[in-house]
């Protein structure tokens, strides 16, 4: 992967992440179960306060794996000339959770404000590890974000855990070049796409529809998602639903097992030289990916330039258009921070301030999260070269409408993500039983949960 690619898109967003650290929920919950209030706030701040607190000389530090984030701290700090960002990339996904954990657990050295994963946010809030923005004026931005990432930050108690900062809504990247030669329309249904995907292999044993990786729990949530699924809800901090083995994960068991058992479809882990070599060669005719992929792909397959387009998921239900989300962060205040009031202002300011904003999309490609970015012209109107002068991004944009707002995340993502890849991925790879590996995985982190001493519901 491209060192600037990687650091623009997040890899970890993509790889959903293995297991991090030793220390079990159970422990975690006790090391933060003391009072790591800080300053924190429970009733609305005064406006009073907040000018108080935004003229007072102050230094905060941001954990961030974004690459050249300065020229955005620097809006802030214009603004808020007493206020000082001390920037630091403490790693990218894994290795930056991996040290916020231990500053938790030690009582010191963590960050006031950090970056973290949309499918992250439960993870850090279960450990009460997180300040509620909505005394600091978080509430007032909802409408400026996309329903959808709204409803990834906020807890199910209404608190508002983060800021979003950008998005990954799932379509389908496809070789328009290869669809003529081989007669392929642009599969509107999974069944248009699993005909598809027999019919190319027949025609060409040496090509693919698509590559659906076995080390790849991301996109097999993202695809989830899409479908409908619930596989994971909670209203209180000790109970949770776990539903990887319902009717609609075993739909998708049957589909991408058999697809992957007749061995119509890859199934190589991704992002590695092979997979990139691939792409490069035309051994994929499509890649399902997110909003993030079309930049990525630009960078990664330049001897394919002018040859890919964009276009929706295939629907289960042509009716009713859905997509699922594939990557996507937000700023989120720690609560031990000394100076939430400050902390607070800054995750709000540098996500929703609209020149930081488009920076973020124009700089360092996010692909946007507000609402007037993807409205933008400008922005949506681009039409790069690579893509045959599509407009890509209106293509994203439009997807993005369709993403569902319940979909919910697990407070132990690590290990969820480590037994999907030792059951459903395995079976990928191996050509096995895909239904019955989502039992595994749904049998592994039940067990899981209920060890973590989780009330669990569900199959």
């Amino acid at each position: 992967m491209p060192e600037n690619l990687t650091s623009r898109s997040g890899f970890s967003r993509r790889s959903f992440l293995s297991a991090v650290g030793a220390t079990s929920l159970t422990a975690a919950l006790a090391a933060c179960s003391g009072d790591a209030s800080g300053g924190a706030a429970t009733q609305a701040v005064s406006q009073a306060d907040i000018d108080k607190a935004m003229s007072a000389p102050t230094e905060l530090t941001f954990w961030t794996w974004v690459p050249d984030i300065q020229q955005e701290v620097a809006l802030f700090e214009t603004k808020y000339p007493a206020i000082k960002i001390n920037v630091v990339n403490a790693g990218q996904g894994t290795p930056q959770y991996t040290k916020l954990r231990t500053a938790l657990q030690a009582g010191s050295g963590a960050p006031d404000v950090v970056q973290i994963e949309f499918q992250y946010i439960p993870t850090f809030a279960v450990i009460d590890s997180l300040l509620d923005l909505r005394p600091y004026g978080a509430s007032a931005l909802k409408d400026k974000f996309v329903d959808w990432t709204w409803g990834q930050v906020t807890g199910s108690g209404g608190e508002i855990w983060a800021i979003p900062q950008d998005t990954g809504p799932m379509g389908l990247l496809y070789r328009q070049d290869i669809f003529d030669q081989y007669g392929i329309a642009v599969p509107k249904t999974w069944d248009d796409f699993a005909a598809a995907a027999r019919k190319l292999h027949a025609a060409n044993p040496e090509i693919y529809l698509t590559n659906l990786a076995q080390n790849q729990p991301a996109a097999w949530h993202g695809l989830m998602w899409q479908a409908g699924a619930k596989p994971y809800g909670s209203t209180s901090k000790s109970d949770i639903s776990i539903n990887v083995d319902d009717d609609i994960a075993r739909k998708l068991a049957t589909y991408w097992g058999g697809l992957a058992k007749d061995g119509v479809i890859g199934v190589e882990p991704d992002f590695t030289d092979a997979w990139y070599a691939a792409l490069n060669s035309g051994k994929y005719a499509t890649w399902i990916t997110a909003a993030w992929g079309p930049v990525f792909l630009s960078g990664s397959a330049k001897a394919t330039a002018g040859k890919w387009r964009a276009a929706p998921l295939p629907q289960w239900d042509a009716s009713k258009p859905s997509s699922g989300n594939w990557g996507g962060s937000t700023s989120a205040v720690i609560k031990s921070t000394k100076n939430p009031i400050a902390a607070a202002q800054f995750a709000q300011f540098v996500n929703s301030d609209p020149e930081s904003a488009k920076l973020f999309a124009t700089k360092q490609f996010f692909f946007p999260a507000t609402k007037a970015l993807l409205a933008d012209p400008a922005y949506v109107g681009d039409a790069p070269a690579f893509y045959g002068g599509q407009k890509v991004n209106q293509v994203f944009a439009d997807i993005g409408n369709t993403v569902n707002v319940s979909f919910q995340w697990p407070p132990f993502l690590d290990q969820v993500a480590t037994d999907w890849t030792e059951t459903v991925g395995k079976s990928l790879a191996d050509k096995a039983d895909t239904v019955a590996a989502s039992a595994q995985w749904q049998s592994r982190i039940t067990t899981f949960a209920k060890n973590q001493g989780f009330t669990v519901q569900g199959r």
